[in-house]
Parts: C-alpha cells; structure tokens; sequence
C-alpha cells in the first residue's frame, strides 16, 4: 500500500533506528572526555559539540536527501570528485576507522572489566601471544559475526534496531545518568588547558571525532529503504520522512550528549591522568554501583557500538555492491568485516589517535558541502562556487590534518594569513573566498556569453 508519509508511530521507529546507527563507539567516548576537559566549561564546550555532532549530521541527513545521496551531492563539484569523495567517506566510516573503533571499544569495555572482576591475567602469554591480543583477536572474530547475521537484511534494520536494541540503549543510559543526579561522584573542577580560551570552538573540533556528520551523508540510503519498507514509495516522501527522521536522531543525540558530558564532568583526573572517554565512563559506573554499573556500561557499550557497525556495514556494502557490482553486497560485507577485523586488533587508543588527522582533513570539505548544498538554488547559475570554495577548503584542511599528524609541511605560514588556523578553523576564510570567486567568475562568464 502507498502512503504519503510514516505513522506517528513508525516515524519514530525510523529515528530511533537513525540514532542507533549514529550513536557507537565515539559517541560514547568523547561527550563524557569533553565533560571531564572542560569540567567548569563543560556547557560552553557541550555547545560547541552539540553543533557538530548533533546539528551537522541533521543537516546531513537533509542535504544528502534533498540531493539524492551523496554521489549527486558531489557531484556539483564535477564527475572527478565525485567519483572519488564518496569511496573516500566510505572507506573512512568503514572499514578503516569507525567500524574497526566499534570492536576496540566494545572489547575494552566488556571483555577488560569481566577479565579484572574475575581475576584473569591477559597481560600473561598464550601459546606465544599476549593474553589481551589474543582476547581481542577472539572477541572481535564474535562481534562481527554477529554483525554480520544482522547485516544481511539492510530493510529490516527498523525492527532490529529500532523496537528492541534503541530503546534499551537509552534506558541504560538513564541508569547511569541518574545514579549520578542522585549520587554526585564529585564537583566539577577548572578546566584543562585546551578548554580555557574557547572551550566552545574546541567543542566544536571535539564533535568531529563522532564520525556522524560523514556518516550522514551515506546513511541517507538505508533509511530510505526502510521508509520504503514502511510502505512510503513516492520519492519525494521517502525524502522528507528521512529528514523528519533525522531531527529525531539529531534531537535524542543532543539529549544523550548533554547527559553523558554532564557524567563526566566532575570527574577530572579521578579517572587517571590521559584516560579515554571509555576508562571515565567505567571509573563512574563503578563508583556508582561496583561490578553491576560496570556490567551495565559493557552491555551499553556492546548495544550501540554493534548498532553502529551493523549501519555502517549496511551502508558501506549497499554503495560499494553499486559501485562496483563485480562483488555482490554480501561479498563486500565479507571483505569490510575482514579489513575490520585486522585494524581493530590495533587496539582503541591507537585508532583514535590515527583518526583525528584524517578528520581535520576531510570534515571540513564535507561541511562546506552540507551548508552549501541549502542554497543551491542561489549557485544554481554559478557552479564553480561549488569548486572553488571545496579546492580551497580541501587545501587547507588537508595541510592542517597532515601537520596536526605530525608531518613537517611548507604550510607554517597559513597560521599568520588565516584567522583560526591554529584552533582548526583555518578553512572558514579560504571557503567564503572560494564561493566569492566562484560567483564572480560565473556572473563574468554569463556577461560574455551574453555579449556574444
């Protein structure tokens, strides 16, 4: 049957379905760090977070439907980019970063606190292999698998993800969120260094690290198969149902975000000095319910890092199964679960710590992308706005992540001429220079042609 729109009631099935794809492993880990950083500054900071990890991928969502997926989207850049960001985005949200990060996170959140609680060594030797490799190794060998099983239907995600695994997450979540309204770990403390002179602008940068803004862009294919699922086929309802979606998703993110930043803030250093997101969580579920908060934190972590990687090998195999048909989506699913299999044995710390260079780089052309793509009505006459302010953008960010990566680069001097270079934001200025020229040279070349 066809419908013009979603019941209320599916509606929100949908979003909370978009959430569970959205919310994993950095979702998890970075909102309680930030807390635990700004400490006092914390709503400064969680403003500036929300913005980039709630807003954006809203906007993202929008601009991807509206556009008609990512592919046309970039294209408005011209046929070369397009071909090209994509696979990019992709393979960044695949199988290189995020979903190897959903096995490395969920492993040091269950399998790390169940070895201490029962008194099981991993820093010993197993037949020749350390103790915590091989757990991992094993660990995520079984988390894939089941992501896999679950992977394999793409339209079913709704009543997977949805009606059972979403709102358990969120129920767990309002555990730990309450024990600390009831039972306050501590008092907030000045913040670090990073957040005293503009703990929203580094916010801002801290939300790059969720992914979801990119994850946006793509996700957009999956929830529209879900929309169809639902009995809503007319192209246009299919795109304002994921949008409507997608401020669900983008309004519990920042409900989420705020309680678990508010977890972490009074935390500080109690946690141990350069501890992740993850180790905050755990030191808090711990002090507040012993060995039953940390069994409840590992069930979280393992529900929204495995909804997480089921969205992303979903989205990644539905692309590249188009893309490139030689392979059927199931092969690719195969051959993403494999290639994340051998990067998470990396380990979380390391992953993270590879992620961010990658994302200085590439977020800010993505974002440049969203926004621009609301006023291409406006553009629609002069394209090379789309060009010119991405090149420029895209030069920039890619210097920054390279020397933020630790690359001595020719790129020193970008920090006297640009306004933000050194916070991250080096790329503002280059972009409106970008769409500037691009509006110039596309009202000249219409005078010309007019001329002729």
């Amino acid at each position: 049957m066809n419908r013009q729109k979603l019941s209320i009631r599916n509606l929100f099935l949908v979003g909370f379905t978009l959430f569970s794809m959205f919310f994993g492993a950095g979702n998890l880990i970075f909102p309680p760090f930030l807390g635990a950083q700004a400490g006092q500054e914390s709503w400064k900071a969680m403003a500036g977070f929300l913005v980039s990890a709630a807003g954006l991928p809203v906007l993202g969502v929008a601009a991807a439907a509206l556009a008609g997926g990512l592919e046309k989207l970039a294209g408005r850049v011209g046929p070369h980019f397009a071909a090209v960001f994509p696979v990019l985005i992709y393979l960044f949200i695949g199988p290189c970063l995020a979903i190897p990060r959903t096995a490395s996170t969920s492993f040091e959140m269950t399998v790390l606190p169940a070895a201490n609680a029962l008194g099981i060594d991993l820093e010993g030797r197993f037949l020749g292999v350390q103790g915590a490799f091989a757990a991992q190794a094993g660990y995520s060998v079984l988390f894939f698998i089941v992501a896999v099983l679950l992977s394999l239907k793409p339209e079913r995600l709704t009543d997977r993800l949805g009606k059972v695994l979403c709102p358990t997450l969120l129920i767990l979540i309002a555990v730990i969120f309450t024990g600390c309204l009831v039972w306050p770990v501590g008092i907030p403390s000045g913040p670090e260094a990073s957040y005293r002179s503009a703990p929203a602008l580094k916010g801002f940068l801290e939300g790059y690290g969720t992914m979801d803004t990119l994850a946006a862009l793509n996700f957009g294919i999956v929830i529209a198969m879900n929309v169809r699922e639902k009995g809503v086929n007319q192209e246009g309802f299919v795109v304002w149902e994921t949008i409507k979606a997608g401020l669900i998703a983008g309004l519990l993110l920042a409900l989420v975000y705020s309680a678990l930043a508010y977890v972490g803030a009074p935390v500080g250093s109690a946690a141990g000095k350069g501890a992740n997101g993850a180790r905050i969580l755990s030191y808090v579920a711990g002090s507040l319910f012993g060995d039953a908060g940390r069994a409840i934190l590992g069930f979280i972590f393992f529900i929204a890092c495995l909804n997480t990687c089921v969205g992303l090998l979903c989205c990644c195999s539905q692309f590249f199964s188009v893309r490139f048909p030689r392979l059927g989506y199931r092969q690719w699913m195969g051959v993403f679960a494999a290639a994340s299999l051998f990067i998470s044995s990396a380990g979380l710390d390391i992953i993270l710590r590879l992620s961010e260079p990658v994302l200085l780089a590439v977020y800010p052309v993505a974002i440049v992308l969203i926004l621009l793509s609301f006023f291409d009505r406006l553009f629609e006459r002069y394209r090379g706005v789309y060009v010119w302010s991405v090149v420029f953008t895209g030069v920039v960010s890619v210097i920054y992540g390279l020397q933020t990566a630790g690359l001595a680069l020719p790129g020193n001097w970008l920090a006297l001429w640009l306004p933000g270079y050194e916070a991250g934001f080096g790329w503002i200025l280059p972009a409106a220079a970008g769409i500037l020229l691009g509006m110039v040279f596309g009202h000249s070349m219409q005078n010309g042609k007019r001329d002729l």
